[in-house]
């Protein structure tokens, strides 16, 4: 099929101060969430002087995409919508039309499938379509990726990197933990969420030749009452303290593409401080991010949908489907009060 550009989708991020609280209220928006957990959730965007490093992630990596399409004959213009601040999706795609885009393909800044992953993205960029109206391009999500060689290969680099920052005397003994966002277990239950995370996990492990780390979980933003997915690291990091023995650690962020807030404020702001008063020395793996081989995974998934080609993965749970069943991946049920993870940058 043919493709006129790509449109990168994501979940945005204030760059400045003023900036905080309207977007923490786009975020919001319909959602029974107490303004007191908002306030919360500010700090850590005021902690880093009110600017999110994800934007300028996206920006580097719409340079990275670009240079390798060029370098290798696939001029597609790149464009940029978010979900929650500028540029918003709606308003790209009113770009989009201006400029005569009839059919684009979208890749969303998520390797997962489940509800906040992938089927709200395919949502936002319908509603957004709808706001547009009259000539607004076709556009179709590209597939999620959590075992395609590229993404596996860049975060087994990422992990290798950070396995390199220990003394060489500790490095083999050194627990790597996998974390990922965690999510309600009603969207968890029709999800392939827990899966694909630990396919993936295995697989980068595998590759490593070491044996599969442990996968929990962060930046819950749930009542305590509700059931979400667990362990939460820091409680992980506790108890691995207690066994006695632990001296260094790496901590993997699969579930996440770039070192944005939920990386830089619960991992290594968080997750870092507690490791520090317990007296381990935690390593902190980089995310994919514009890691070459990851740029050329996006480019490889272009490529599958324009020339319908075979679709790379991994394990034993093959390729995501090109175009979702229409009853995947439901929202979550969403008792009174319940912050759902509205409120992460990315799935």
């Amino acid at each position: 099929m043919e493709y006129d550009a790509l449109l990168i989708v994501s979940f945005g991020g204030p760059e400045e101060l003023q900036d905080v609280i309207p977007f923490l209220e786009n975020v919001l928006r319909g959602k029974d969430v107490p303004r007191e957990r908002m306030l919360q959730v500010a700090e850590h965007y005021y902690h880093f002087g009110g600017k999110s490093p994800i934007n300028g992630q996206n920006r580097a990596l719409i340079a990275a995409l670009d240079g390798e399409g060029k370098g290798h004959g696939l001029s597609l213009p790149i464009y940029w919508g978010n979900r929650n601040w500028r540029p918003l999706l709606a308003d790209t795609i009113r770009c989009m039309r201006t400029d005569g885009v009839r059919r684009a393909l979208a890749f969303a800044t998520s390797a997962f499938g489940s509800y906040s992953g992938c089927r709200q993205y395919r949502e936002d960029i319908e509603r957004a379509r709808a706001e547009v109206g009259d000539g607004a391009p076709e556009i179709h999500k590209l597939r999620t990726f959590h075992n395609h060689p590229g993404f596996i290969q860049a975060i087994a680099d990422r992990v290798e990197a950070a396995l390199a920052r220990i003394p060489a005397t500790g490095r083999a003994a050194a627990p790597v933990v996998f974390t990922a966002h965690s999510i309600p277990l009603s969207m968890a239950e029709t999800s392939p969420y827990v899966r694909q995370l630990e396919e993936s996990t295995r697989l980068v492990s595998e590759t490593l030749g070491r044996a599969t780390g442990p996968l929990v979980y962060q930046s819950r933003s749930g009542a305590p009452s509700q059931p979400w997915l667990a362990p939460d690291i820091c409680d992980y990091i506790r108890e691995l303290h207690s066994g006695g023995g632990v001296t260094d650690l790496v901590i993997v962020p699969i579930g996440f593409l770039s070192d944005h807030m939920e990386v830089v404020y619960d991992l290594d702001t968080e997750a870092g401080g507690l490791c520090r008063e317990l007296g381990i020395h935690m390593v902190r793996a980089a995310t994919a991010g514009v890691h070459p081989v990851f740029v050329s995974m996006i480019r490889e998934l272009i490529l599958e949908r324009m020339n319908d080609t075979e679709r790379c993965a991994l394990g034993v749970l093959g390729p995501a489907p090109d175009f979702c069943a229409a009853d995947c991946c439901p929202a979550p049920r969403r008792p009174a009060r319940l912050a759902t993870p509205a409120l992460q940058e990315t799935a």
